[in-house]
């Protein structure tokens, strides 16, 4: 089949096609008959109706369908004749009338780009390196202490004391409380509550709130004048003077834990104690500077490839990624609970740079990936799930979880490949090792 392609764009292309009326009339009469078996007219049965009657009222209808599907036919034929690699579905427009001899349609469609990977040579990439040392232990361990934290009642004698002589509120403290608040001696909504606990320090109120209940003691009443910020999420007080009166219904002081073999059970370790905690903790934390590390390595090898290599993007590709991360957003806000997230009204072009970066990093991977064969292969696969599976308790269930679903293992495939990616990246740029401390890497972007 021999059509002239015209160039519209770097990748979008435009054919004619053009073909006899009488090719489609072998089908015409066998689609109007169809039609009239369910067609209802008054003084025929079912299915009666006589053809001339039919084709008044589905002929042009019919025509239509026959033309475009003939067409849409003719250029996935030629397109695959061509070895044509279309980008999407084509859009056909008719150029001729339904009841012309000779009906035309021009067929507009994009094309891949030609990908060709620029010079990384030239590229500088840092490559981090940290180690884990006791500081970064203990400081893993505080936290995990502080999440099993618990609160008794100051000046109540207990197994772990009664919190000191001094039982006013104090930093750390969980109290409970009643407050109300009025603005100009009226109570507005949300601004009172009954039995309402926080932790002092913790940032989880205005600061004006926080400093007017530290200090107080169980039964103790306060009133203080509280400002909220002209930005405040609720509208009806942002920028107003309130003025709170709080009455001290609790106050309870922090426990925290002793680190001995209770603690390391309640951690899951059944044995070896604060040794076993130790050493844990250090191979969690040595497993997580490893994936910090590769994926600062990712994002450099990445971005490398991407500002080394330049081509047009097809306008279909990023249209199409653009509509996946607004639905994505719009999932995101209906978890949050946000009113009505699905008809959220989302800026036009706001995700477009996202998309046509996302579209375009694909493009190259793929193409690297073919032309330097870096594809994951099965060995590769199954060394990533054993190292991903030995942070847990159980990872041969883990291992057997991934080999269970083959959308699983073509996620870890697809993070091998990149992986593999990153390793050929690093061959061909200029690579600096450099020591930093673990609170540094967590920082690097």
């Amino acid at each position: 089949m021999s059509l002239q392609i015209e160039n519209i764009s770097a990748l979008e292309r435009k054919v004619s096609l053009e073909f006899s009326k009488s090719e489609l009339l072998p089908k015409r009469e066998a689609k109007l008959k169809q039609l009239g078996k369910n067609m209802k007219m008054a003084g025929f049965r079912p299915g009666k109706v006589p053809l001339k009657m039919i084709e008044q009222q589905y002929g042009q209808q019919v025509d239509f369908e026959l033309s475009f599907d003939h067409a849409s036919n003719r250029f996935f034929e030629f397109a695959q004749a061509e070895k044509i690699e279309l980008v999407g579905q084509p859009r056909l427009e008719p150029k001729s009338e339904l009841d012309a001899d000779q009906i035309v349609f021009e067929a507009f469609f994009e094309v891949f780009p030609v990908v060709a990977i620029g010079d990384v040579s030239q590229t500088e990439i840092t490559r981090y390196d940290t180690e884990v040392n006791d500081a970064e232990i203990d400081k893993t361990i505080d936290l995990l202490r502080k999440q099993r934290v618990h609160y008794h009642p100051r000046g109540e004698e207990h197994g772990h004391g009664d919190g000191g002589a001094d039982q006013s509120a104090q930093s750390g403290d969980q109290v409970t409380i009643d407050f109300v608040g009025s603005i100009d001696g009226v109570e507005f909504d949300g601004g009172k509550a009954n039995d309402f606990t926080f932790v002092l320090g913790q940032g989880q109120m205005l600061p004006e709130f926080e400093a007017a209940a530290l200090g107080l003691v169980q039964g103790a009443e306060k009133t203080f004048p509280l400002n909220f910020p002209e930005d405040y999420h609720g509208k009806e007080v942002a920028g107003k003077t309130a003025e709170f009166k709080i009455t001290m219904k609790k106050v309870e002081w922090p426990h925290l834990p002793e680190l001995d073999d209770e603690f390391a059970l309640s951690l899951g370790m059944t044995e070896g104690g604060m040794d076993k905690v130790r050493n844990e903790v250090r191979q969690n934390l040595e497993r997580e500077i490893e994936r910090r590390k590769q994926s600062i390595l990712k994002n450099q090898a990445l971005d490398a490839l991407s500002n080394a290599t330049t081509f047009e993007l097809p306008k279909f590709l990023v249209s199409q990624e653009e509509e996946r991360l607004i639905e994505m957003a719009r999932s995101d806000l209906e978890q949050r609970g946000v009113p009505n997230a699905k008809n959220a009204p989302i800026p036009p072009g706001m995700f477009a740079p996202q998309a046509e970066q996302r579209v375009k990093l694909g493009l190259i991977l793929n193409q690297l990936v073919k032309d330097e064969s870096l594809k994951a292969t099965a060995d590769q696969i199954k060394a990533e799930i054993e190292d991903q599976a030995a942070s847990y308790e159980d990872p041969k269930e883990v291992t057997r979880w991934y080999y269970s679903d083959p959308s699983r293992l073509g996620d870890v495939e697809s993070l091998v490949t990149e992986n593999n990616v990153v390793s050929y990246v690093l061959s061909k740029a200029k690579v600096i090792d450099k020591k930093v401390s673990f609170e540094e890497l967590s920082v690097i972007k």
